[in-house]
């Protein structure tokens, strides 16, 4: 049975900031999908992307008519996390805040993630 709930917790300027995106960037049903994907400099790598393509294991948030996806593969490690946007001019950009990293890269973009208990 697929978990309804979503993962992230999302703050209030990366709301923002993705509302911004998909006017600049995002065709007609865009959001914003969210997950992970093996790779980077410490295993796993963070995926920010705009698409358009629902997927049977997606769940959604959705807030003032703007989606954000996650798959359920990637919910896992992103659970109890929080996605958020900084406009810093060094490493600027949406991040995460993920209690399941056991490790992050220097530059924000991979982690290990925490031995499963």
């Amino acid at each position: 049975m697929k978990n309804t709930q979503f993962p992230v917790e999302v703050a209030p300027e990366a709301w923002e900031q993705i509302h911004r995106l998909l006017q600049r960037k995002g065709e007609s049903g865009s959001f914003l999908r969210i997950g992970v994907k093996g790779g980077g400099c410490s295993g796993l790598e963070y995926v920010f992307r705009l698409d358009t393509k629902e997927l049977p294991i997606d769940t959604f948030l959705e807030q003032d008519g703007i989606k954000i996806a996650c798959d359920e593969k990637s919910a896992q490690y992103l659970l109890g996390a929080k996605l958020v946007y900084t406009g810093n001019l060094m490493g600027g950009g949406f991040a995460f805040e993920n209690p399941n990293a056991q490790r992050n890269c220097g530059c924000g973009t991979s982690f290990t993630p925490k031995p499963k208990s």
